[in-house]
């Protein structure tokens, strides 16, 4: 058989092997050698759910842990099985369990990166006479409904104040801060929790798992949490928590008096009579020492300018765009404000209509982006859901003198921003369907019509969408800025023309590349005319934990142009910070005034700084002077701005340059010119974006290349401003509105201009648009 369940004693099932096999290490297993009679053994660490692939092959997925050093992500590898040995493996395996391969295919793993796993994995398949051996760890079958075990092991949980680097612990833990499960850059979900303890340390876990019901089922700060089997690093004098091999967890509500009830991510676990009396001393425990109420608020409670968890019902959901999505909620009182209705056709908006008609004077209009986007598609019309840090914000419509609140969901994980899917047993959920049932319905249809500001109602204003639509269809988005002497030129006349002309058209935008606006932003050289990515913030964080590693030099400090102040933190790494603020006239300068040097700073206190300073500069000691960091990492933070250098063409100079503008009456501290002293050829944000644009006599492909200019906003600040994320991705949806027909778009005015590109094989000509921006008052 392909698949073989061992139920042998451990340590025997290597005499059932064939005896031409023979065991391979999981760090020979590389590409170029032979694995014909070879073997490898690991622990399961993950499985993935049974698949199938698109010609209809089953396909299963299983993470093996190698067995010399069970705490390490990279001592990992990727098992992929096909056809029915998928089928085989998915009915019988478990976590934990001894998993024996051999005659597998070994191959280049295209998630390496993103996984940190091995660098290859394994293909296995019943047509490539591969074989598959199963020790199956030994278990106990849970009841059929609790799935508490009469008998069980004792287990030893260590209290926060006594975790140790590199150990395995079981621990108890209330809920201080936490972030509902996303989809991280790779295949897992990811869940970040904070924990406190009667011992008064505080510890943070990043809990990844492929599989979202696996993750810990916190609801709310003030739940506590017992963890089995989660590993202890430490990071920057921090203890962190990991997830591990066998990771385990069990959620309790941390409310005193509640029924102590466990959400398990496991269908098998213990729970003993005398933790019920843990559980309830925390509970006690954290009502006292605990701030533990949140953001929460009601409808009928919320203000402009206000961040709060919503618990509600959906009772509608639509897609706006590629980037956002809408979520019609009520939780049965009435937001104080007139609301803002997001515009949608009513065939794309789900729900019962008879019931969003019902309620259109309690609903809300909530507006989620980006990440959250792919869960709230997912979600079910009448469930119940507790959205986090939901952001209101006061804005007017065009033509309304009432001002109105947005409801929006932002982009990221940061204050904890998620949705999380109560069950219908939670005590907040019985609550609030105790309380919806009660609601009034026929009140709430006879309120002022004038409650909610029916910018573009999908029942009530369809015609003056329609009209505006029409409006739209006449006026050009776009406003030209210079040449107003050429006359328009049909793309047919343009496709048939030679390289290089400039051109005056009028068109629509039929599609638009990338949908993902924030994949529109790159680096471009000036010099070189190279382009590039913009660098992760985890990268800069990697390179500022390396150069901390290299000592401060004392004899660099306090030059005639800068002051140093050098301290110690308090961690057990013991970690050397200085910081050197540059003078001017001998003289420090009030902060908003002031470049500073830092070396030895973590990522998080670089940011702190640069809130408060003009300029941040990281740097590190050599023997004769202060230097700039890796390339790769800026070489000036201003605002939320970081800058950085071209690689090819810089030719970083000492730090000490910069004393020559520090001499200089007004210092300006401009990054432009910080760079030229530096001798750093500085890289410029820019908006790279591909236009299908249409006309009556063909289609033309062409290129948006602008620093800030067609937009109106600075490509610069787009990634770090939520609000201008928004203006782009509204003023794209207003010169290509989604799901329109071609009649329906609005007219675009450009330049463009033509050119050639040539190499030894082939003759291309492009065009770019340029001189051109959007009309003030489209968005």
């Amino acid at each position: 058989m392909p698949v073989q369940l061992l139920n042998i004693g451990k340590g025997e099932y290597e005499t059932l092997l064939p005896r031409h096999l023979q065991k391979e290490d999981l760090k020979h297993l590389r590409e170029g050698f032979d694995h014909t009679n070879k073997y490898f053994q690991g622990i399961v660490a993950l499985s993935y759910p049974l698949t199938k692939l698109g010609d209809g092959t089953d396909f299963f997925k299983v993470v093996l842990q190698g067995l010399d050093n069970l705490c390490s992500q990279t001592n990992s590898i990727n098992i992929l099985i096909h056809g029915k040995m998928a089928e085989d493996c998915a009915k019988i395996i478990h976590h934990g369990d001894t998993f024996i391969v051999a005659g597998y295919k070994l191959a280049k793993s295209p998630t390496a990166g993103l996984d940190g796993r091995h660098g290859c994995h394994l293909e296995l398949s019943e047509e490539a006479g591969s074989a598959i051996y199963i020790y199956a760890k030994p278990r106990t079958t849970a009841a059929p409904e609790t799935a508490s075990l009469s008998v069980a092991p004792k287990y030893v949980y260590t209290p926060l104040n006594h975790l140790k680097d590199g150990t395995v612990v079981n621990l108890y833990g209330v809920v201080k801060f936490f972030k509902p499960p996303y989809v991280s850059k790779g295949t897992d979900y990811c869940s970040v929790v904070t924990l406190v303890d009667p011992s008064n340390v505080k510890l943070t876990c990043t809990l990844f798992n492929g599989n979202l019901d696996s993750l810990p089922k916190i609801y709310k700060v003030g739940d506590i949490v017992r963890f089995h089997r989660i590993k202890i690093r430490e990071y920057n004098g921090q203890m962190q928590g990991i997830t591990g091999v066998g990771f385990a967890s069990l959620t309790f509500d941390g409310t005193v008096g509640a029924p102590v009830v466990p959400r398990s991510s496991s269908k098998v676990y213990t729970f003993m009579d005398e933790e019920q009396k843990t559980i309830e001393e925390l509970r006690v425990w954290a009502a006292s020492n605990l701030s533990i109420s949140g953001p929460v608020a009601k409808l009928s409670g919320v203000r402009p300018m206000l961040y709060f968890d919503l618990t509600c019902q959906l009772v509608g959901k639509a897609k706006v765009d590629g980037s956002s999505f809408l979520l019609k909620v009520w939780d049965g009182t009435k937001c104080p404000y007139p609301t803002w209705k997001v515009p949608v056709e009513a065939r794309d908006l789900e729900g019962e209509k008879v019931v969003l008609h019902q309620l259109r004077n309690l609903t809300v209009d909530v507006l989620v982006y980006d990440n959250h986007v792919q869960l709230a598609k997912s979600l079910k019309i009448g469930s119940f859901l507790r959205i986090y840090s939901i952001h209101t914000k006061q804005a007017s419509a065009v033509d309304e003198d009432v001002s109105h609140i947005e409801f929006h969901l932002h982009g990221g994980t940061c204050y904890g921003r998620g949705i999380g899917v109560l069950p219908e047993s939670n005590l907040d959920v019985k609550e609030l369907k105790a309380f919806l049932e009660s609601v009034d319905l026929a009140d709430s249809q006879s309120m002022e019509s004038m409650s909610s500001v029916e910018l573009d109602s999908t029942f009530n204003n369809v015609t003056d969408l329609e009209s505006y639509l029409q409006r739209c269809q006449q006026l050009p988005v776009t406003v030209l800025t210079d040449h107003q002497d050429l006359n328009n030129t049909e793309l047919k006349t343009i496709l048939n023309s030679t390289a290089p002309q400039q051109y005056r058209i009028r068109a629509k935008l039929r599609t638009y590349k990338p949908q993902k606006l924030y994949q529109s932003i790159k680096l471009h050289c000036s010099k070189c005319n190279s382009l590039q990515e913009v660098p992760d913030g985890d990268d800069f964080d990697f390179i500022l934990q390396g150069s901390a590693v290299t000592a401060p030099n004392p004899e660099l400090h306090n030059t005639s142009w800068y002051d140093s102040v050098m301290w110690t933190t308090q961690d057990q790494k013991q970690r050397k910070i200085v910081i050197h603020f540059v003078k001017h006239d001998e003289m420090l300068q009030q902060p908003e005034d002031t470049l500073l040097m830092i070396e030895g700073g973590t990522l998080k206190e670089v940011w702190k700084l640069t809130k408060r300073f003009k300029c941040v500069i990281p740097v590190r000691s050599t023997e004769d002077d202060l230097e700039l960091l890796d390339p790769s990492a800026p070489f000036l933070l201003q605002g939320n701005i970081k800058y950085y250098g071209c690689k090819q063409c810089s030719s970083p100079k000492p730090i000490k340059s910069l004393s020559s503008i520090a001499a200089e009456q007004q210092p300006s501290w401009e990054p432009t010119e910080i760079a030229q002293v530096l001798g750093i050829v500085p890289l410029q944000y820019v908006f790279i974006m591909k236009f299908t644009l249409v006309d009556a006599t063909g289609a033309l492909n062409v290129y948006l290349f602008d620093y800030e200019n067609f937009f109106q906003i600075p490509a610069s600040e787009i990634l770090t401003n939520n609000s201008l994320q928004q203006k782009m991705q509204m003023t794209m949806n207003t010169l290509c509105p989604p799901g329109r027909k071609l009649d329906d778009l609005p007219w675009l005015e450009c330049f463009i201009k033509s050119y050639n590109v040539r190499d030894t094989m082939t003759h291309q000509v492009y065009y770019q648009i340029f001189d051109t921006t959007v009309a003030e008052g489209v968005v």
